[in-house]
Order: C-alpha cells, then structure tokens, then sequence
C-alpha cells in the first residue's frame, strides 16, 4: 500500500466505524492508536503522556467515535491506517456515463491464414519480443508468484499464446505494468504493443482504441466482508465502494443505488487492501476479479446478482500514418482462433479460472472486413451491438445481437 494520505469527504483519514466485522484482529486499533498518538504528538500536544493539561483542548472536539467523557478526561479518538496513494472520494455522479452507445461491440478484422507475422508484425517481428502492459496485481489473471516472483495468471498466458505464434517462442514478452487508467494512453503512445489486462470492451474506449474479438465474457458483482449486511446492490445506500481508476465498474451502480460514495484508486490490489482495513464497505468488479481477491482472504465473499456482461478483449493500438495496426489485429485474432480450436484455452480457464469462473466457454468472434482507418470503429450506419458477446454457434461474419454468457 502506499503512503500517500487523501483526505475524505468527512474530513478524515482514518476507517469508518461501524463497519468492522465480527472478529476481525484487533491490531489495526493497537496501531491506530499509536499512529494517532503519533499524530498528536507531532503536533506539540500531550495527548499521549501525562502533564499539564493544555488549556485550547480542555473541551474536547466530538467525534464520530468518541464516548460521552466527564470533566477533564481526554476523548479517545479511532485513527486508521492512510488511504492509499492517489485515492479519491467521490460520487457517483462524478463518474464517466458507462453507456454503450452505437457502435458494432464486437465487431473486429479476422486472421489471414495466408500471412506469416513477419508481414503482419514487421516491427514486433524484427524487434524480436512483444511489449505487453498488464497489472501486476491482479489475481488469477496477472500477478507475481510470491515465491518465485514470475508473472502468472490468465492474461499472462495469454500473451504468451501471442508470442509464441508471432516468435516461436512464448518467452520473448516484455511486461510493463500498467494501472487500469494508464491503458488507453499507454497504447496510443505506442509505448506497448498490446494491454491484456481484463479490459472491457465499449463503444468508448474503440473511439480511441482498437480491440480484439472477446477471449472472456465476466459478470460485474460485488464483494464485502463475510458478516456484512450488504447481500445485494440495493443493500448499498450510503456505503462507500471501491474501484480502481479508469474502469466502468462503480457508474454502472448509477441507475440502480443513487446514495453511494466511491472510493477511487490505482489498482483492485489497492482496493483489497482499503477493505481489508475496513475504510470501504465493498468492491465491485467483474466476478473474476473479486474471485482473485476471495482467493486471497477467506473473509471475503463474492455476493449479489449480476450487474452487467464486461467482455474483456486484447487492446491494440489505434492506426495511424506511421503505425498501421491492421497487422496487429489479425495476428491476435490468430492466435485466439488457435487457443479456442485447440483446446489451450480450455486449459487455461482450469488452471486459473474453473474454481471461481462463471463462463468457461470463450465467446465467439463477430469478423468483418469492413472497419474504417481510425480506432476499428464499424460503420456508423450499422445497427447497435448487443453487450453481451456471442459464445456460440458458427463463427460470424456479420453482427450477432444473440448468444449468452
């Protein structure tokens, strides 16, 4: 976690009482206590030590925690660990409008079976290793192995899969770690050749990026403390909810609980550790994820109904006069067409995803040759697609608005 402090709504730092579970430690008060006396001392006051009384704190400021006290007592006050770095408190209302909009979703350029990668990835090709961006701490889908320190996970393997068609070699990737608010710029700058790192398709991001078919199909729920009294989303009125910076998650929740204060942050890792600590009440995110996080702390627990497909596909590059990535497109449809076919990504769902996933079939591609220059938007005079990417029947060559999770 790091050790920037934001200051909240309310004023403070410090986490929110009332939310604490049913036996959790208590070494989070022992060292809020110390961290407040800390504080106080800092500060020039005797609050932690015997002494004189000073004479601007013999009426003590009421706080959300503070008992009644009698004349002369020192009120106690419940600090917290800080926020972490970069966090931001907000409202819904402050969040970007999640809405689709028009455009053809899914709709993306299929492989050319008669092109080596060397003519369609000239410049990965002679540069000789892929440049993927990616998160470092997201369970189950890129994440360090403690012990050995290696990238792991779903989206690893995945960009392995890409090498591995455009190299020979899964092995000749170069990992940079991105936070989920860095993807769009990190691929416009061209400072990676693709993001695998679970990112939704929208209507949004493909005017300033380009997309791969849909390699997953996630479900966007919420995840609380086991003990909580938040079973579903209308239970969220006047609670606070984490998210990570750059994702649509919270301003889904927008039509359906109005009164929800969000906890913006770098990273769902960030956000596992605010809920740990007790200064939000609840995550949401795609299923997935918050597996990864009750994968890691069996007092967590993945509750309520779906509130929206989130289709991850690979991010590409948009086009431009020095960088056609119309290459780049087909090699990674490619390279799904292969893992599907093949059966690799079946492997791959069980080895990281079967415990806790809840769409173990890849969904189906929707091809077409007929995408403009600019980010891979489809034709403007196209009819709106489904959100909700096909997983089976024939592969398309034309808009799909069936199929299912």
């Amino acid at each position: 976690m790091g050790s920037g402090q934001v200051r909240m709504d309310d004023g403070g730092l410090a986490a929110r009482p009332g939310v604490r579970a049913s036996g959790r430690p208590s070494v989070l008060r022992r060292a809020a206590s110390a961290a407040a006396c800390a504080v106080l001392l800092g500060a020039g006051l005797a609050a932690c030590s015997p002494g004189e009384p000073d004479p601007a704190a013999e009426e003590p400021t009421p706080t959300s925690s503070s008992a009644p006290t009698t004349s002369g007592a020192i009120p106690t006050v419940e600090a917290g660990p800080p926020l972490p770095a970069d966090a931001r408190v907000m409202s819904l209302g402050d969040l970007p409008d999640p809405a689709n909009g028009d455009c053809e979703l899914f709709q993306t350029l299929p492989p050319d079976s008669d092109a080596d990668a060397e003519d369609l990835v000239p410049k990965i090709y002679d540069r000789g290793r892929l440049i993927v961006g990616l998160d470092q701490g997201s369970n189950l889908f890129s994440f360090r192995d403690p012990v050995s320190g290696e990238l792991e996970g779903f989206d690893v393997d995945l960009a392995k899969e890409i090498a591995r068609d455009i190299f020979g070699d899964p092995e000749r990737v170069e990992f940079r770690s991105l936070t989920s608010g860095e993807r769009i710029a990190a691929l416009q700058d061209h400072r990676v050749d693709v993001v695998v790192k679970s990112m939704s398709i929208t209507c949004e991001r493909r005017e300033h990026v380009r997309f791969s078919a849909p390699y997953y199909s996630a479900n966007q729920r919420l995840l609380t403390l086991r003990g909580s009294d938040i079973g579903q989303l209308s239970d969220l009125g006047g609670k606070r909810v984490c998210v990570a910076e750059g994702t649509t998650s919270a301003a889904k929740l927008r039509d359906i609980v109005g009164d929800v204060t969000v906890l913006s942050v770098n990273t769902w890792a960030d956000c596992l550790v605010a809920i740990q600590q007790e200064q939000v009440d609840a995550i949401t995110t795609d299923d997935a994820i918050l597996a990864g996080m009750v994968a890691q702390d069996p007092n967590l627990v993945i509750v309520g109904d779906y509130v929206g497909a989130e289709p991850y596909g690979v991010g590409i590059p948009p086009n431009s006069p020095d960088d056609n990535t119309d290459g780049l497109v087909r090699q990674v449809n490619a390279t799904l067409e292969r893992i599907r076919d093949s059966g690799r990504w079946r492997e791959m769902y069980n080895t990281w995803l079967s415990q806790y996933g809840s769409n173990p079939v890849m969904p189906r591609p929707v091809y077409s040759e007929d995408l403009p220059d600019d980010a891979g938007l489809s034709s403007s005079t196209s009819k709106p697609q489904s959100s909700t990417p096909p997983t089976s029947g024939s592969r398309s060559t034309s808009t799909s608005e069936e199929g299912g999770n």
